[in-house]
This record gives structure tokens, C-alpha cells and sequence, in this order.
């Protein structure tokens, strides 16, 4: 497989999640849990190939945008899920006496 297809096919799963995302409002906090920490493993694991490519990638702007796109989309993803997380717990947790 080419360079550049490989580094189009981590674009594409990218963007995949971002069209997939769930509905985490209907979640309980132990399963955000589990959501956030696949999240988490999947944006180092496309940071990992990210820079592999960059050392290796002609194409340095398909580089770049692949990493713009992961922090962008994983990031917010991440700051959603954390916001979410935060509210389940207290409501799960903290407010029962």
C-alpha cells in the first residue's frame, strides 16, 4: 500500500468516528468511562502514525492535515466526553444520599 494511501485511510478513520459518534447523554458514567479511554488509546495510536509519517511522508501537507484534522476531531470529542462524564458522575455518585 502507498504512503499516501495509508496516511488517506487514517484520515478516513478520523472522520469515521466523528460521523459514528454515539449518544453518550444516554450513557451511564462507567460506560463514558470506557468510551473515554477508547477515545484517548485512539488519538495516541493516530499520533503515533502521525509521526511515523512525518518522518517518512513525501507529502508533508496530507502530514499535516491528518494531524490537524485528529486533534481537532479527537480533541473535541474528548472535551465532550469529559463535560458528559463530569455531569453522569454527579449525578450518579454525588447526589445520592
Amino acid at each position: 500500500m502507498d504512503e499516501s494511501d495509508e496516511i488517506q485511510k487514517l484520515i478516513d478513520e478520523i472522520s469515521f468516528r466523528k460521523s459514528n459518534s454515539k449518544n453518550y447523554e444516554g450513557m451511564k458514567a462507567i460506560e463514558i468511562s470506557k468510551e473515554l479511554r477508547e477515545i484517548m488509546k485512539f488519538e495516541q495510536e493516530s499520533f503515533k502514525k502521525i509521526e511515523e509519517f512525518e518522518k517518512t511522508q513525501k507529502n508533508q501537507d496530507l502530514v499535516q492535515y491528518a494531524k490537524m484534522i485528529s486533534r481537532n476531531t479527537t480533541g473535541r470529542e474528548i472535551v465532550q466526553l469529559q463535560e458528559i462524564y463530569l455531569k453522569k458522575i454527579n449525578e450518579e455518585f454525588l447526589n445520592k444520599k
